[in-house]
């Protein structure tokens, strides 16, 4: 009697492994434990480039098989693991295994010769064991890789990878040491100065120290019709607009001691905050963080030409420490919640607005100085309020009135019309493989131009594998969509429902609370100063509003009644 399988398997391209040649070792290991009972493999759930790390909820395709776990109708009757070792981490199979029990579906395992029994205590033991030994080896490595790049960027200075400082440019410093990544085309990198941006720097460092602030210094270089370092090297910035320089990016540039010489590693690190203290299953959400400058690790011996002094970088941080806050005696900026933080945007620029807290009341303020308007060809005033308090009650009648009973039939008719088959997962993967074929375009560009072609033939070959990946994904996730079909006209209403019973409590949230509603919501707000408008939409958006306000608070309502 046949027996039917789905398979369940994972791998990572972090260390630059090839997804289709994993997937068919686990899947071979997987075929040979249940092909002796006459079982086959029906259905696929293998994560591409999904870190282990990830409890099974939040890797896309195992949290598919635990959904289909709760379908009678599922297609199989049992899983088998590839490894599980790439499948578990850690606790997690003590909170995946009962949901399969919970369904009746067996999970068979190449290490314990067949199905798991859920009262055996050698079963429970043996599978524990493997996601100790998956997290002890994800932390052995990591161990490992931090001493040996330590070492490098100490005792050799070497150049460690990432985009070089603004300033510098890459490089060739001869064959990779590893023989093996010698003989696969790999090299080493080095940093040397800039010929257009290098007397650059060096100008920023003694105007500043010459007396000229750092505003006053973005505004003068901008003047001066200098490329900003988003503007100079455009094809690893498009989300910026590199129109003009910011005080950011200069004192950036004023605080990186690698201009000196000596190479610098360490000053970042990528750390894992738990997403819900108070349901650690849902594990963490790894972010880039700032290390004490304590803990940067710098180079024995120079180790790129310096750009500046190692006197004159210490007398500007002399300067720049000596002008803050805590020594000047002037106010430190407290924090203050804004309902609207990340929502409100300026129509002239197109620029978000930030949170000011003015007289006690919320506002938001777009700054563009004239330099960085003229950059532009914008008529942009220097500065521009708008008040939080002016915006709030006509918004938050306008999205508990958008779906009120008298509107909830043209807003279900609208929904269910214009339901596109939108998925992020879907936009994702496509923009990764646009990415990747303009990554391929300039790669073959600059073998055409003379690059080394190891050197190419490494890039390309990476950006391929990751290609592969997001082709895998798009048609993954196509599949779903072709056997899920769109929503329902029931499935839309109950939506809808459930979110009018949110929009309800909107007015009496916290701004932290309005925040994360307008964040669900997707709620986009354009500030247009000229005639004091504010433009309300959410996306997708149901419908739109406009909503004007004044100094002395809220005009006559829109023609829409909200």
């Amino acid at each position: 009697m046949t027996k039917r399988f789905a398979f369940a398997g994972r791998v990572s391209t972090e260390d630059q492994q090839d997804p289709v040649a994993s997937r068919n070792w686990q899947l071979n290991r997987a075929q040979a434990l249940i092909e002796p009972v006459g079982g086959i493999v029906v259905a696929e759930y293998f994560d591409i480039a999904h870190t282990r790390a990830l409890p099974w909820k939040r890797r896309p395709r195992s949290a598919a098989l635990l959904e289909a776990l709760k379908d009678p109708n599922r297609g199989f009757d049992a899983v088998v693991i590839g490894e599980p070792q790439r499948a578990f981490y850690g606790n997690q199979f003590g909170l995946t295994y009962p949901v399969f029990v919970h369904y009746g579906v067996e999970m068979w395992v190449p290490e314990v010769g067949g199905p798991i029994d859920p009262e055996s205590e050698a079963h429970d033991l043996v599978m524990s064991v493997f996601g100790g030994m998956s997290k002890a080896e994800r932390q052995r490595i990591k161990v490992r890789v931090r001493a040996a790049m330590t070492a490098q960027a100490k005792i050799e200075g070497r150049y460690l990878g990432g985009r070089p400082p603004y300033g510098y440019r890459l490089a060739d410093a001869g064959p990779h040491p590893n023989p093996a990544k010698a003989a696969d085309g790999r090299r080493l990198h080095r940093l040397e100065p800039d010929p257009v941006t290098a007397p650059v720097v060096a100008r920023i460092f003694a105007d500043y120290l010459s007396g000229t602030g750092i505003h006053a210094l973005a505004e003068r270089l901008t003047r001066d019709g200098v490329p900003s370092p988003s503007a100079h090297d455009r094809a690893r910035n498009p989300h910026r607009s590199g129109v003009a320089w910011a005080k950011g990016a200069v004192r950036a540039i004023l605080i990186n001691p690698r201009y000196t010489g000596h190479e610098v590693w360490n000053k970042q690190r990528k750390h894992e905050r738990l997403l819900d203290v108070d349901d650690v299953a849902l594990g963490h959400e790894t972010k880039l963080a700032w290390n004490p400058q304590e803990a940067w690790v710098y180079s024995d011996t120079p180790a790129h030409p310096a750009l500046v002094s190692q006197d004159l970088f210490r007398q500007v941080q002399q300067r720049l420490h000596a002008r803050n806050a805590a020594s000047t005696g002037r106010a430190v900026r407290t924090r203050h919640p804004y309902a609207l933080k990340g929502r409100m945007f300026h129509s002239s620029c197109g620029r978000r607005m930030q949170g000011n807290w003015n007289n006690g009341t919320a506002h938001y303020r777009c700054r563009f100085p004239s330099e960085y308007a003229l950059a532009n060809t914008l008529d942009h005033p220097r500065t521009v309020y708008v008040r939080e308090d002016a915006v709030l009650p006509p918004l938050d009648a306008w999205l508990a009135t958008a779906f009120a009973p008298d509107r909830i039939r043209h807003v279900l008719t609208a929904l269910e019309d214009a339901q596109p088959d939108r998925d992020l997962r879907v936009e994702g993967a496509r923009q990764t493989l646009a990415d990747c074929d303009r990554k391929l375009a300039r790669h073959r560009a600059a073998l055409e131009a003379g690059a080394d072609p190891h050197l190419v033939t490494t890039w390309s070959r990476d950006v391929q594998k990751e290609r592969a990946a997001a082709e895998y994904e798009l048609a993954r996730i196509t599949g779903e969509h072709r056997n899920h079909g769109r929503m329902s006209r029931d499935e839309i209403r109950a939506l809808i429902d459930a979110l009018g019973g949110m929009l309800t409590v909107i007015r009496h949230a916290d701004p932290t609370g309005k925040a994360e509603i307008y964040k669900t919501l997707g709620l986009h707000l354009t500030y247009e100063h000229e005639t004091r408008k504010v433009l309300a939409e959410t996306r997708p958006a149901p419908t739109m509003c406009v909503v004007k306000v004044s100094e002395g608070g809220l005009e006559p309502p829109c023609p829409c009644g909200h």
